[in-house]
């Protein structure tokens, strides 16, 4: 079972704070440092200082780490033309030396687009469906060839498509809960599948949905890669845990049944069900940034126990 470290740096963080986690990250063994794609707080948080933007980011990080996987959950199709978009996450590869994934959805948050005055197009889907056709193929264009498509939402004539990532092959993230464009999406372009903060009932659900996508599709099922995002607040005893749950304003109860919370024998317990229900890998919501103490316990206490 892998465990990553994913953050919502639009709650309030600086890129230094970032840079922080991300070394500790590395240095404590866990296997990726992924970070959400917002440019507006939700919630009763004040945000400050300011957003910081996901692939900037990245960008920096890349520099500043040398093993661990780097990536998004999810960026937001609204935010970027595909064709930059490609260019952006193939650069940031390269500066890692080949350790970026691109997880890409579809958008959803309106406010986020009032506020900065990005469009919000009704057909994101459908655009969706064609940005992931169009960075995945200009990734895949041989070099010295050119790459052309004609669709409803974007039009690429004669693209050099270039520059080429440092991977062969950047793995791409799909996630979500809808029942069936959600599934066939990923079976066609996904090398890894993301629920985020679902029940293990509903990620066994949706999971057979995509596996019986991918097959259907003709690719298999164990082609993709499981996946899951839960917040964590694990503690040594209840006394930490419940101070952990106050900082981000979580009730313990709560967090114990949506997420990954409690001593770390109960949230080891708890990983193993998502691990039966057919997850292979766990993005771990950290929302206190600043408690690196947090991320030393769960590297210690669960992670040991995982591996």
């Amino acid at each position: 079972m892998d465990l990553r470290i994913f953050t919502e740096p639009q709650q309030g963080a600086t890129y230094d704070t970032l840079l922080t986690v991300a070394k500790a990250t590395e240095d404590l063994g866990f296997d990726a440092f992924f970070r959400s794609d917002h440019y507006l707080r939700m919630g009763s948080v004040d945000g400050l200082p300011g957003p910081t933007d996901a692939w900037i980011t990245l960008a920096g990080l890349a520099r500043e780490t040398k093993r661990i996987r780097l990536g998004t959950l999810m960026t937001a199709g609204t935010f970027r033309l595909p064709g930059v978009l490609a260019i952006q996450v193939a650069q940031v590869d390269q500066m890692s030396g080949g350790r970026v994934e691109l997880g890409l959805g579809a958008g959803w948050f309106e406010e986020e687009h009032k506020a900065y005055g990005i469009p919000f197009p009704k057909e994101k889907f459908a655009r969706l469906e064609e940005q992931l056709a169009i960075v995945t193929g200009l990734w895949a264009t041989e070099t010295g060839k050119t790459f052309d498509f004609h669709g409803t939402f974007y039009d690429l004539t004669e693209s050099p498509a270039l520059p080429k990532p440092a991977q062969a092959k950047v793995p791409v993230l799909i996630g979500g809960h809808g029942a069936v464009r959600t599934p066939r999406l990923a079976a066609q372009y996904a090398d890894e599948f993301n629920i985020p903060f679902a029940s293990i009932e509903d990620t066994e659900r949706q999971f057979g949905r995509v596996r019986a996508a991918a097959e259907e599709a003709g690719r298999g099922a164990d082609a993709l890669t499981y996946s899951n995002a839960l917040v964590a607040c694990v503690g040594k005893d209840d006394a930490e845990v419940a101070r952990r749950a106050a900082v981000i304003g979580r009730e313990v109860d709560e967090l114990k049944a949506n997420g990954l919370a409690g001593s770390p024998a109960e949230v080891v317990d708890k990983i193993g069900r998502y691990a039966a229900a057919g997850a292979q890998r766990i993005y771990l919501q950290i929302l206190d940034l600043d408690d690196l103490d947090h991320l030393e316990l769960i590297s210690s206490q669960v992670q040991t126990q995982l591996t």
